[in-house]
């Protein structure tokens, strides 16, 4: 498998994405879209997993630097706060970055998908909103406020895994994403975990101090085998 980086810029802003695969054919791509603290050891952990099970991975790099320990929470969440502050953007942003994927070399364009993590999983919902021709997306305890955007079409499939006690996303928004969805003609599913808040699928989810943010094994590995399926489904 390779680990490197791939140098690219949007609106001068230089970034650079880790591709992790096998270097050959693959089964599908798939994008992943970190945590609102950057490219970590986590996304490269569930990328190396992907690769093991003969996915192409691309952890796109959203703003071009990483986080990792509470002491620069603020930092990292200024970072999204500016992404989220304007959602054209954010939506133009990734698509670039599947157009980024599409031009590695051994790409099936109609076998891409993109998943999220925390704000990643907000990311990966906007592209789908956006009405990109991919196969799906996966939110995995993500923020599902819509943006103020002409709705589109929805040609991907979506689904969520999240948690039902996730504190900045309540019943209400949930029900709203169903509608949203539906509304657009979308193949989706959302999987509620119960008793489980935001960040359940990171270890060190405690460790942000935040209340109702957490790690939980028995979602994580539930909503990961989950996804496991959903991709056989995409891709065969």
């Amino acid at each position: 498998m390779n680990e490197t980086t791939i140098a690219h810029a949007f609106r001068g802003e230089q970034l650079h994405s880790v591709p992790v695969g096998t270097g050959g054919a693959s089964r599908g791509t798939v994008i992943i879209v970190p945590t609102f603290a950057g490219i970590t050891d986590l996304e490269k952990g569930f990328a190396r997993d992907l690769a093991g099970r003969g996915y192409a991975c691309l952890i796109a790099d959203l703003w071009g630097c990483s986080y990792d320990g509470p002491d620069q929470r603020d930092a990292a969440f200024g970072h999204m706060t500016r992404l989220k502050s304007d959602r054209a953007a954010l939506r133009d942003r990734m698509l670039a970055i599947v157009e980024l994927a599409r031009a590695q070399e051994g790409t099936d364009p109609a076998r891409i998908a993109a998943i999220g993590f925390c704000f990643g999983g907000l990311c990966v919902l906007d592209l789908a909103r956006s009405g990109a021709d991919i196969a799906g997306v996966a939110s995995f305890h993500g923020l599902f406020d819509a943006p103020d955007l002409p709705a589109q079409p929805i040609k991907a499939k979506v689904v969520a895994y999240h948690g039902w006690d996730d504190p900045m996303v309540p019943p209400d928004a949930v029900v709203a994403l169903a509608k949203e969805l539906t509304d657009a003609g979308a193949d989706w599913q959302i999987h509620g975990y119960g008793h489980t808040g935001h960040g359940f699928t990171n270890p060190k989810a405690a460790g942000l101090n935040i209340p109702g943010v957490d790690y939980n094994a028995a979602a994580a590995r539930r909503s990961w085998a989950a996804l496991h399926d959903y991709l056989d489904e995409l891709f065969g």
